[in-house]
């Protein structure tokens, strides 16, 4: 494990990076657009993650002969800001967008079709990130980075408790007393932290080939139970401020309150800033636990890059998706961030094979579950994280929350799709 690599996560930049990439060929043919002005990119990474983005767009922009204008945008409000400006010819040329948002940007015509610009080449981008990219036979986005969730978990804790990482949820309840009950596992209540108790229960939200809505089979009633009785059996919390359940998580994680959470790489640069993980060493990532050994699974996660339709600087806004989804710059995220590359060829490179972040979640990403590529993907989480909350706060069973959800789905979201 490379405690030096671990070290300056979340705590430096690229340093030197400007002056490294513009003696790279990152491609693309910067400087033949017309018009005046950078090309504006609005990067959506968090506080932990965000200079070293500004870093290599600078180093791209350089390299290429134009120049950038990187702009942070609240990851939680950047898909309306950008749906808003771009309605109206107006906007960032380049989103950091998250995979989910693609396709709905596609399907509104807000982004381009990168159809002959040679960022539609597939070429060793990996086929699950590569997938979130499509939509309508059409390519529209370049992989940035790729990610799913995983269990996170505090090495000295769980040592002084003498149990190992639960790899099913019956093993969670086993060792929770070790670990002081509640204080061994957090329940965030957000929809997109339910998939892996749906998932891993053989559940789904939707039948997306039959067009059938099945939130409410089974399965997933199983999956949100699971949640549920972690909770009633003492094994776990959840937030007494529901409207800031992550970071209330967060909180509790990095100062040693509670001993294990689900989060993903992209928790990990802020969390090594906590109490708990001063010595990076103590953050320990495994797979997600399930019903039985083996068979926790999460969501595929992770975000791309697009180009806004109509943007003037479309060239230059190429040639800085081409350097910096390269595999120079995707080798750079890996090995500062801890980011998983959506390139194969960057998993090769020794520093990141060996990054212990990376490596670590190599195993919960080959168990991803994949997300429905449809336009209205992302507009699944909201009706889900208001009933995954009410099922954690004692409001509704498991299966009154999913009925409620599946007639949700229907009457807002898919109104296309049967209820299975």
């Amino acid at each position: 494990m490379r405690r030096d690599t671990l070290n300056t996560l979340g705590r430096t930049g690229v340093l030197g990076l400007g002056c490294v990439l513009a003696m790279t060929a990152c491609g693309g043919s910067g400087g033949s657009d017309d018009q005046d002005g950078p090309v504006v990119f609005w990067d959506t990474s968090g506080p932990g993650e965000s200079a070293v983005f500004r870093d290599l767009a600078e180093g791209c922009a350089a390299s290429g002969g134009f120049e950038v204008a990187v702009e942070q945008v609240a990851f939680d409000q950047a898909l309306n800001n950008f749906k808003n400006a771009a309605q109206g010819g107006q906007g960032p040329d380049v989103l950091r967008a998250e995979v989910a948002w693609v396709a709905q940007l596609a399907h509104n015509g807000l982004i381009q079709d990168l159809a002959g610009t040679g960022l539609d080449d597939q070429g060793d981008f990996l086929a699950t990130p590569w997938s979130s990219t499509q939509f309508d036979g059409a390519t529209y986005a370049v992989p940035q980075v790729t990610d799913t969730l995983a269990l996170l978990y505090n090495r000295e804790l769980l040592d002084e408790a003498g149990v190992e990482p639960p790899t099913s949820w019956e093993e969670l309840l086993d060792i929770a007393p070790d670990l002081g009950g509640d204080s061994a596992f957090f329940v965030n209540n957000d929809g997109y932290y339910a998939l892996p108790f749906i998932y891993s229960a053989g559940g789904d939200l939707l039948d997306v080939e039959n067009q059938t809505i099945v939130v409410n089979s089974d399965e997933a009633v199983a999956g949100l139970g699971t949640a549920r009785a972690l909770l009633d059996e003492g094994a776990a919390r959840t937030a007494q401020d529901p409207g800031n359940s992550y970071g209330n998580m967060k909180a509790a994680f990095a100062s040693g309150e509670v001993a294990m959470i689900v989060d993903g790489p992209w928790a990990v640069a802020d969390l090594l800033d906590g109490a708990a993980f001063q010595d990076p060493e103590n953050l320990g990532v495994a797979p997600l636990p399930g019903p039985a050994d083996g068979d926790g699974n999460g969501p595929v996660g992770g975000h791309d890059y697009v180009i806004r339709q109509g943007s003037e600087r479309t060239d230059d806004a190429v040639s800085l998706i081409e350097c910096m989804s390269g595999v120079e710059a995707q080798t750079t995220v890996a090995v500062e961030l801890g980011l998983l590359p959506t390139r194969e060829s960057v998993y090769e490179d020794p520093e990141v094979a060996e990054h212990p972040v990376v490596s670590a979640f190599s195993a919960a990403v080959e168990r991803a579950h994949p997300r429905p590529w449809i336009a209205e993907g992302n507009e699944l989480f909201d009706p889900l994280k208001i009933g995954y909350a009410d099922v954690l706060a004692g409001n509704l069973s498991p299966a009154e929350a999913a009925e409620q959800v599946a007639t949700a789905y229907q009457d807002t979201v898919v109104p296309d799709y049967t209820i299975g």
